[in-house]
């Protein structure tokens, strides 16, 4: 099938992550996928398809090649990829990564946005219920997942510092109030100064960190390790160094981070995100709380101070981690997409 895909951005991150393995393993299945982006789209994962830029900063209805389905994701790309369906260049699936409206600039658009395309792909159940109550379409569901690139290295040694780690992002343009990264560093702050032998490592994209003065700022003083991987490989191997890892997100529709770090085998401690229910069992694989609660660092200084429960929880995550691939992430998803097809073609 002839499948294009409008993206506005492919750099690091957890939605352009499952963009790009989408696209490129449907490639790799014979499909005939075409990447299109915006003039200054910027590609920072390695892509098996085309990738083609509109002469503009806005991508119109005009740039999509003729095709069989469109796959529209973030908001902004909803409007325009129906028009292009109108024109038939193809029909109109929507793969929504978030569910913009609660937490994302200009909500007025992105809430009318989902009452464009009645064919919705979503990544959990909590995102599926939040779409439905909202807007009365039910999503199907296509789990986020993971590749091979991140695995257990076994290189946590016994007896060297324990290690914390958590992601930041720049908060720079808007898009981060759902991370609660000032509620994250309070908690960080809490724990170093309890534990003052624990290394606080924190791990962000080097674009990112290039561009945001805030981001550079955490690091002025040494309180922070500053890890700025260039690729999944590096991006594993700080996994790998983390004893702990933590997020503090409050809204996502699947949260990667926390999965990918549970199958490096590092114990989770995490907050209440919606999404993360698809892999997370406080008790059981991590430990998790509700954000009202204020437990993030209490959390934190359990698993620091009760080794066994530590490594408990570690194994039992990279456990939970394994029905998680991105092969199973395809198959769905071309799966729905037949189906989809076959009842409008």
């Amino acid at each position: 099938m002839r499948i294009t895909f409008p993206i506005l951005t492919l750099t690091r991150g957890g939605a352009q992550r499952m963009l790009a393995e989408l696209a490129n393993r449907l490639a790799d299945a014979g499909h005939e996928v075409t990447v299109l982006m915006p003039s200054h789209g910027i590609v920072e994962y390695p892509m098996q398809c085309p990738v083609i830029f509109a002469g503009d900063t806005r991508i119109s209805e005009d740039d999509f090649p003729a095709g069989d389905v469109i796959v529209s994701n973030y908001f902004t790309t909803v409007p325009v990829s129906q028009r292009a369906s109108e024109q038939g260049k193809g029909i109109h699936i929507r793969l929504a990564l978030c569910y913009e409206p609660t937490f994302l600039p200009d909500n007025n658009l992105s809430f009318a946005s989902y009452h464009l395309a009645p064919n919705l792909l979503v990544l959990s159940r909590w995102q599926q219920g939040i779409v439905r109550i909202n807007h009365g379409i039910k999503g199907r569901i296509v789990p986020v997942g993971l590749s091979s690139d991140f695995y257990n290295m076994h290189i946590r040694e016994a007896n060297r510092k324990l290690i914390v780690s958590a992601i930041v992002r720049k908060p720079e343009g808007g898009f981060s109030g759902h991370r609660e990264q000032e509620y994250l560093l309070q908690q960080l702050d809490r724990i170093k100064e309890q534990q003052p032998e624990v290394e606080i490592c924190l791990i962000t994209p080097p674009r990112e960190y290039e561009e945001s003065s805030w981001l550079q700022s955490l690091f002025e003083d040494g309180h922070y390790r500053l890890r700025t991987p260039l690729s999944d490989e590096e991006l594993c191997y700080h996994y790998n160094e983390s004893d702990i890892f933590v997020s503090s997100s409050t809204y996502d529709s699947g949260s990667l981070p926390g999965l990918e770090a549970m199958r490096c085998g590092a114990a989770l401690v995490t907050v209440y995100s919606g999404g993360n229910l698809e892999y997370c069992v406080n008790g059981v694989n991590c430990l998790m709380s509700y954000r009202y609660e204020n437990r993030l660092a209490e959390d934190v200084l359990t698993l620091i101070r009760n080794k066994e429960q530590r490594e408990r929880l570690a194994i039992n995550g990279a456990a939970s981690s394994l029905r998680f691939t991105w092969e199973k992430s395809f198959n769905i998803f071309q799966e729905e997409m037949y189906d989809i097809v076959s009842k409008q073609g």
